[in-house]
């Protein structure tokens, strides 16, 4: 009874891990629910408070993707606002582990040497935002580029928890109005 019992915990556990397998990195969600957030709320040098952003600072808004666990559907508070391009990045952590793909956002002025033309898709950059662990330092490549306001928001996951402070980066199409 107890290999009987052994051989299907070997064959379930088994099963299990093909499924984490075949999805690696899938999506950005699965890759940072479980990763600390820097609550930094330094900006890097030179970024451009907004002129007119939508959502002003002290405002509320909800969020409407899920860059990290519990954040899609979450009310922030918008704690600051600021004019430039984000990339999507994939990038390796320089504390080791898996590929980070999709990642969103790094923004213009957290790439070294980026100056302030858009970068093109496959460019291979070296970051200079900390707000993920591993991600300061690292060799990536461009995946995308958008010119739009982005935000700095504080949220409570919507799974639980304390409250995120500082969370880098939500672009204005990722925020709708608290209804």
């Amino acid at each position: 009874m107890g290999i009987v019992s052994l051989f299907y915990v070997f064959v379930l556990s088994g099963c299990a891990s093909d499924k984490e397998v075949s999805k690696p990195n899938e999506n950005m969600h699965m890759v940072h629910s479980d990763l600390n957030h820097s609550t930094s709320g330094e900006i890097p040098k030179g970024l451009k408070v907004a002129d007119n952003p939508t959502y002003q600072v002290g405002s509320k808004a909800i969020l409407e993707d899920d860059h990290m666990k519990g954040m899609k559907g979450a009310e922030a508070t918008i704690v600051g606002a600021y004019d430039t391009t984000a990339y999507i990045t994939s990038y390796t952590p320089t504390t080791g582990g898996e590929r980070v793909e999709n990642h969103k956002w790094v923004i213009q002025e957290e790439i070294k040497d980026a100056g302030d033309k858009t970068l093109k898709p496959g460019t291979e950059v070296t970051i200079e935002g900390n707000h993920m662990p591993g991600m300061e330092g690292a060799t990536a490549e461009i995946v995308s580029s958008e010119k739009t306001t982005v935000y700095m928001v504080d949220y409570t996951p919507i799974t639980g928890g304390e409250v995120v402070k500082n969370h880098k980066w939500v672009t204005e199409s990722e925020l709708s109005p608290v209804k």
